[in-house]
């Protein structure tokens, strides 16, 4: 991992991204100034669940993604983030542990804001912070779906879920009307995506993709038919 100086400001990073998004370009400016590049390969922890941390990052490009391991050593996959996306709010309002692990997908590079720089922001701006507060509300309620889901439906219900869920993130659509899905996870990390095993994963996809609903391709899948994964996602 390297910290580079604040070279070439993007500001449409910080005001496309979720909690400061709908800020003026004075706002970004000033809040832009405050951050720290971080560049980060494949495989690199940014941070461990359970480290002491009073910062945050937003994603300039490249996939993160952010896991919690239990008592008996399972990892369960959190979410898996890219472009745009912030990382570690949480702590940036209430220093304190990290509640999960976050490790890079892909090469990817961060923007970096510290506790005592989003404070000093604040005191400029205080408007900014319902902003914040709308956005944060946002979180919570996708986490409140996600472990809803963990409880109510089965694995293949999960796994079109999570399908669909990865193409509003990374979803681009091709000339013939499929989507592509570059998610860039193992079959591994897909499954810790849904909390189930590999194999029954794999069973999933295989039966989606021979009903012509998906079609597979490394770490990447087309989705084919929409209308009918989303039906299985919501039985």
């Amino acid at each position: 991992m390297r910290n580079h100086p604040n070279e070439d400001p993007d500001l449409s990073i910080v005001t496309s991204s979720g909690l400061f998004a709908g800020i003026s370009q004075e706002q970004a400016q000033r809040l832009r100034g405050a951050m720290v590049r971080v560049h980060l390969s494949r495989g690199d922890v940014l941070f461990r669940e359970g480290e002491q941390a009073d910062r945050l990052y937003i994603i300039e490009s490249g996939k993160m993604k952010l896991g919690h391991t239990s008592s008996d050593n399972r990892e369960n996959l959190l979410a898996v983030l890219g472009k745009g996306e912030i990382i570690g709010e949480l702590t940036l309002f209430d220093p304190g542990t990290r509640t999960a692990t976050a490790t890079a997908v892909t090469g990817a590079d961060l923007l970096e804001l510290s506790h005592e720089a989003l404070v000093e922001w604040l005191e400029v701006h205080p408007a900014a912070s319902m902003h914040l507060l709308q956005a944060l509300a946002q979180r919570l309620r996708r986490t409140n779906e996600a472990v809803g889901g963990l409880v109510f439906y089965d694995v293949p219900g999960r796994v079109a879920k999570a399908l669909l869920d990865l193409a509003e993130q990374f979803g681009e659509e091709m000339p013939d009307g499929a989507i592509l899905v570059q998610h860039s996870l193992t079959q591994e990390e897909l499954a810790h995506l849904v909390g189930s095993s590999r194999e029954t994963v794999n069973k999933a996809l295989a039966d989606y993709a021979s009903r012509g609903w998906i079609r597979l391709n490394g770490r990447a899948v087309y989705i084919l038919d929409r209308a009918h994964l989303a039906k299985r996602a919501s039985q």
